[in-house]
């Protein structure tokens, strides 16, 4: 583990990735200044607020035009994103205190002009929203028993942390956020490399990483096997499916939205995570990558799930009778179509499945990219939702010295699939410890696939040359594969969105026993 080869490549990708999320940060942060500017007429007060030890919280206070000191309203606090500032938020600020509501934004411990070091929605930053929600019903004409709580991206997770420690929280919309951070970027025993250097990157930029963050990333980036345990419970410490018997014993209001594609946080731990919730919840799934969907609404222009936020809110902190308590509550828009489509719950997207057998014995060699791979963070999930490209791959060209690929037969109508896919194999190695990434592929007539989905898989302490098996969940999808094309499995060693932890020289073999026969179930939509 942590090999020189390892070492190098993570770091090439974290400098791409860095730069790559520090670009858009910092594109985005004049603009949200100019909007500062033009919103300084509409009622908008920028103050300090005393957070967690004392740390001055950096934020800004957006009030109903016709608030006159003779009534309250509902509040909405917004904590901000990952590297983003105080402003992120203005647009939706005024448009939900035009409909009114009192809003708060503030700018999280560790970035920009607030205080304190980056905790990663430690106890300190859910320690911060409640004292921001303090300030706000002593300092603003803010109903005490009408607290909502928004975010994006960071602010989603540490929103939906505050609801499970803050019994004030009746109503959360979490956006493009996390309920299970190990599940994020450490899925399948797997560092996902890109998704991690971005936020070390943004986090160095536009912030002060804690010692504790320091060493975190280190031993990630490290592949220290010895500190697993402690990244795990670190992790779980700051997932809100940790805390999920909390926020069902509030009653909080949970509405999620996060994409297909998103690269930061995968939207499989989404879904688990709604249906383990039992109070008033929605679930929302679109293409797109980590905050794309949204990044419009903050820039004040029509937004899908910011319509539903400010739905969501009028509903549960007004009382509104706006209908959305009784839309089907899971609604799922396709990356083939771009339809919604609306179901009773996450089981009822996965009802039906479809075995693909993976016969005969295959074997291939690590540490090459076959040609077959996940794309490139974000830019690759966006030319999908923009144009309906996702990543290639040519299967007949696939070096099967390096790659193992299976292949449906032509299918005589479109597959609509919905859900997650499961892959089951055996697998025998040379060596005890290795990677592997499989690849769920829509092929066309001359062969060409398009990504339809894929997950990392690593495996430690295995004895060479006996074989074990494999169970690994592909991330939730929605895509039409249209008639007359195959669905192919692909499986290889290496992808630049993840660290592979294949020693030099090692070999994998797939194989079907009798007595477990290996195959990919593949969830689709019944038509």
């Amino acid at each position: 583990m942590g090999s020189p080869r390892k070492t190098l490549r993570t770091t090439a990708v974290g400098a791409v990735s860095a730069t790559l999320l520090a670009g858009t940060a910092l594109a985005i942060a004049p603009a949200a200044q100019s909007a500062t500017a033009l919103s300084a007429a509409a009622g908008v007060r920028f103050v300090d607020i005393a957070g967690d030890g004392g740390t001055t919280l950096k934020a800004n206070v957006v009030t109903p035009t016709d608030d006159d000191g003779t009534r309250r309203y509902p509040l909405i606090v917004l904590p901000t994103s990952w590297g983003l500032p105080q402003v992120e938020y203005l647009a939706q600020a005024q448009k939900l205190a035009n409909s009114g509501y009192v809003v708060v934004s503030y700018n999280v411990r560790g970035f920009w002009q607030s205080g304190g070091h980056i905790e990663v929605a430690g106890p300190p930053d859910i320690a911060d929203a409640s004292k921001v929600i303090d300030w706000a019903l002593a300092n603003t004409p803010a109903d005490a028993d009408q607290v909502g709580m928004a975010g994006l991206s960071y602010g989603a997770g540490i929103s939906l942390l505050a609801a499970a420690h803050d019994k004030r929280v009746k109503a959360v919309a979490a956006l493009s956020g996390w309920a299970d951070l190990i599940d994020s970027i450490y899925s399948g025993r797997t560092q996902h490399s890109q998704a991690a250097a971005l936020l070390d990157g943004a986090g160095n930029i536009t912030g002060r990483q804690s010692p504790e963050l320091k060493q975190i990333f280190k031993d990630f980036f490290a592949s220290n096997l010895a500190k697993e345990p402690e990244l795990i419970a670190w992790g779980k410490k700051r997932s809100p499916a940790t805390y999920v018997d909390r926020i069902n014993a509030n009653g909080t209001a949970v509405m999620l939205a996060n994409a297909w594609g998103d690269t930061v946080f995968p939207p499989n731990q989404y879904a688990d995570f709604y249906e383990k919730l039992t109070g008033p919840k929605r679930l929302e799934l679109r293409p797109g990558d980590h905050a794309t969907n949204e990044a419009t609404g903050l820039l004040g222009l029509p937004s899908d799930v910011w319509t539903d936020t400010a739905r969501w809110f009028d509903h549960h902190l007004k009382g509104a009778n706006n209908g959305i308590d009784r839309e089907q509550p899971v609604r799922l828009k396709s990356r083939s179509t771009g339809g919604y489509e609306g179901y009773p719950d996450w089981k009822s997207v996965t009802a039906t499945r479809k075995k693909i057998d993976l016969a005969g014995t295959t074997t291939i060699r690590a540490n090459v990219n076959s040609g077959a791979d996940g794309g490139i963070i974000f830019l690759s999930s966006i030319l999908d939702q923009v144009a309906r490209l996702p990543p290639m791959a040519s299967m007949p060209l696939l070096p099967r010295r390096y790659a193992a690929v299976w292949q449906s037969e032509k299918y005589k109508s479109a597959q609509l699939v919905r859900g997650t896919t499961k892959l089951h194999t055996t697998v025998t190695s040379t060596k005890e410890s290795g990677t592997l990434v499989a690849y769920l592929y829509d092929v066309g007539p001359l062969g060409i696939g398009k990504l339809v989905s894929n997950a990392p898989h690593t495996f430690h302490g295995q004895t060479p040359g006996k074989p074990f098996g494999v169970d690994l969940e592909l991330f939730s999808t929605a895509y039409d594969v249209p008639a007359g094309h195959r669905l192919a499995l692909v499986v290889d060693t290496v992808d630049p969105l993840y660290i592979e932890h294949n020693p030099t020289g090692a070999q994998l073999t797939f194989s079907s026993p009798a007595a477990a026969p290996s195959y990919v179930s593949v969830p689709l939509r019944e038509q």
